[in-house]
């Protein structure tokens, strides 16, 4: 039979191995501009004005293969910008716009994205107008706003500096279910970490409610879980909802039996373009996207409360779309929603269960109903949440670029002071790392320190990192795995250090000043170069100064209590090794350390330098030994990967979790090391082995030492965006 035969993945046979693919997507090498594009130097170049005009005229010109709703393509591109960014989530920063990612799976394929290939092909014609000077990541989001501009909102702003990705997201972890549409992440009112959306294939919520089941009360606790994980307050959720659902309308024109696959399974000849709907025309009004038929506004292509009034002004009766989907329509309503093909047809307004949780949930109720008596202060809210929405996985106000920028900072941005003293110079930087090394800290507590603060950076969205030294304010100094107590005793002393520096400056009439934040690097550094030393090898580290110290008032609390790490295998910490199930890769301290990695933005030999590295230099959780592997730590030397690659050693389970294991000698039976399930991997996995091998390699010692001494540096600057290391 046709068919039948295929051929097989390496996943396919062993779908339980740990999956390195996501530390080498889209290098440099897959940009088909070549190394030497940068984009934020091309955008800068861009016609901004010219586009918006483009854009409008675009949104006006309905076209036959896919007519616009109510004449104008606005409402479609504000959902395409949304669902873009909708899918940000705060745990670990993954989703949004920022990237383009929503043109590729899954996110394309999704089932709440039914439509949006549409959009993104209409697009197309301005894209190929501006080529390399407009990104597709930015032009969705451009095209959202827009929209909301030329249908009456007054916008904050619009930042440009989004760079595309060439191929598909394959970021661990989009979901545990094997179907769309699933509900099982959410289990007693609580939802599965780290995802933001109840069922997979879902922006958020079902609009159906919980499971598909009508109920607003029910709806209103599950959108409260999934835009919190987003970030959003009840205000900003209901600003949003409010104001997105001002606009356009739902399309499910027949059941869903009509529908074919979406882009990535669809044949050839459509082009990627999915879903396409054998009912009648399967365009304009008989289309199929979610499944509803709806429209909730009378005004559904100009912005205002017309949606918060009818949402207050009727009582509504339970129905259902032609679909079969349920969905409400006002009792005694008259017929004032227009058609959107037809000028000639009224129809009664209608809603969607998520709708109706505004209602009849009490704080969203307070919320709306004061938004409905203070237009102005709603349209304010909406704007403000809008560009959070759209813009928040972009990064400090460096990162954002083009004549419309707001100067507002915001908290979701990680603000810092604005530096105002010189910084140390050469000769001060020589004296500090003296210093820092004559104190009573430790190689190990200066490294584990540096590490702690800096990687807390994640790619995704560009914040956390050593620059404003937050690992001294609440709640990153209570972060378990960061060592609280003893991080009180070295902030200290740097504090004194710090002091004594400034105050000599000053006595001299100097500007020069040196931030926690700077001290914190400085001493991680300083200690790599003495560990270096101590194994005969003369290495510098790199070095930049001029970072500053946030203030307590400038961290977003909630955020950073939220993203608290459950692992670092870096740190060889893992807190809770019960939850390790081996018939699940997701579950393991090494999935997580790759997860690490890949938001670290580092390739799989730097991942393995830095583990080996931070390893013999004994910076590990508790300073424990566990995977240290030599009798000298404090020393950087390869002894890391030449001892777990013994032969002469045997390893065993070690606790009830399989999460330690202890080394014995195979002569004598002696115990000989401990390590974790994140140090074995090295020496299973084949091509992690494969690193691990060259690394101990009798003639590898040096190279090894200049690996980590790069890896390090890079990590430290990954925050760096006042400098141009990442500008």
């Amino acid at each position: 039979m046709k068919g039948e035969r295929r051929k097989r993945w390496i996943t396919d046979w062993w779908p339980n191995r740990l999956n390195l693919k996501i530390l080498r997507q889209n290098l440099p090498e897959s940009n088909p501009y070549g190394s030497e594009y940068d984009y934020k130097k091309e955008v800068q170049k861009l016609d901004v004005d010219s586009v918006i005009r483009d854009l409008k005229e675009l949104m006006r010109s309905s076209q036959e293969w896919w007519p616009a709703d109510f004449n104008h393509y606005g409402p479609l591109f504000v959902r395409l910008a949304w669902h873009s960014a909708g899918s940000y989530r705060i745990y670990d920063g993954r989703g949004g716009a920022r990237n383009g990612s929503i043109r590729f799976p899954p996110r394309i394929n999704w089932p709440d994205n039914i439509g949006l290939d549409k959009a993104i092909r209409l697009l197309w014609q301005v894209k190929q107008k501006y080529g390399r000077r407009l990104s597709w990541s930015d032009l969705i989001i451009l095209a959202g706003t827009v929209a909301l501009e030329e249908m009456g909102v007054e916008i904050l702003g619009f930042s440009l500096g989004r760079e595309d990705i060439w191929e598909a997201d394959e970021s661990p972890d989009w979901g545990p279910e094997g179907e769309m549409l699933k509900g099982e992440r959410m289990r007693e009112g609580k939802l599965e970490k780290p995802y933001a959306a109840t069922e997979m294939g879902l922006i958020y919520v079902n609009p159906e409610g919980p499971g598909g089941n009508p109920d607003p009360a029910g709806s209103a606790k599950e959108i409260r879980v999934a835009f919190a994980r987003m970030g959003m307050t009840d205000e900003e959720t209901v600003a949003l909802i409010a104001g997105g659902h001002a606009f356009g309308k739902c399309h499910g024109a027949a059941p869903d039996r009509y529908l074919g696959p979406d882009p990535s399974s669809s044949p050839i000849e459509q082009q990627g373009l999915g879903w396409k709907f054998g009912y009648k025309s399967g365009k304009g009004a008989d289309t199929f996207t979610s499944g509803f038929e709806l429209a909730w506004s009378p005004t559904p292509t100009k912005f205002g409360i017309q949606y918060l009034r009818i949402l207050f002004e009727y009582e509504w009766e339970l129905t259902k779309s032609p679909a079969g989907k349920h969905q409400w329509v006002a009792k005694d309503a008259p017929e004032i929603v227009p058609d959107a093909f037809d000028p000639e047809k009224k129809h009664k307004p209608m809603m969607l269960t998520a709708d109706l949780a505004l209602r009849y949930d009490p704080i969203y109720s307070r919320i709306a109903k004061r938004f409905l008596e203070n237009p102005g202060e709603f349209e304010k809210a909406f704007a403000r949440a809008w560009f959070k929405l759209t813009h928040r996985d972009m990064g400090p106000p460096a990162c954002h670029l083009g004549p419309r920028v707001p100067e507002e900072t915001f908290s979701w941005q990680d603000p810092l002071p604005e530096r105002d003293y010189e910084v140390a110079g050469e000769q001060e930087i020589k004296e500090l790392k003296k210093r820092i090394l004559a104190s009573e800290l430790s190689i190990p507590q200066l490294v584990y320190t540096a590490w702690s603060s800096a990687s807390t950076y994640r790619d995704s969205d560009r914040r956390g990192g050593a620059n404003g030294a937050r690992i001294r304010l609440y709640p990153v100094n209570r972060w378990e795995v960061n060592h609280p107590e003893d991080l009180k005793r070295v902030i200290s002393v740097y504090e004194k250090i710090q002091q004594e520096f400034n105050e000599e400056q000053e006595r001299r009439g100097s500007q020069k000043r040196i931030s926690i934040a700077d001290l914190i690097v400085l001493g991680g550094c300083a200690a790599i170069e003495a560990a270096s030393e101590k194994a005969g090898i003369s290495a510098t580290v790199p070095f930049t100064p001029g970072r500053v110290d946030a203030r307590e008032e400038q961290v977003e609390v909630e955020f950073y209590r939220a993203i608290e790490p459950s692992a670092d295998g870096f740190r060889n910490y893992f807190r809770d090794p019960g939850s390790i199930d081996e018939t699940d890769i997701c579950t393991t301290p090494e999935y997580f350390l790759v997860d690490r990695a890949q938001l670290l933005t580092l390739t799989v030999p730097e991942m393995v330098a830095l583990i080996g590295g931070l390893r013999v230099l004994g910076a590990t959780y508790g300073y424990q030994n566990h995977g240290v592997l030599t009798e000298t730590p404090g020393k950087l030397t390869n002894e890391y990967f030449l001892n777990l690659l013994d032969m002469g050693i045997e390893w065993e389970q070690g606790d009830e979790y399989r999460y330690i294991f202890n080394g014995y000698e195979r002569k004598s039976g002696e115990l000989r090391w401990t390590a974790t399930r994140v140090d074995l991997i090295l020496g299973h996995h084949d091509e992690l082995r494969a690193v691990a091998e060259v690394y101990a390699c009798s003639d590898a010692e040096e190279m090894f030492v200049r690996h980590f001494i790069a890896a390090w540096d890079k990590v430290m600057n990954l925050d760096r965006f006042d400098t141009e290391m990442r500008c």
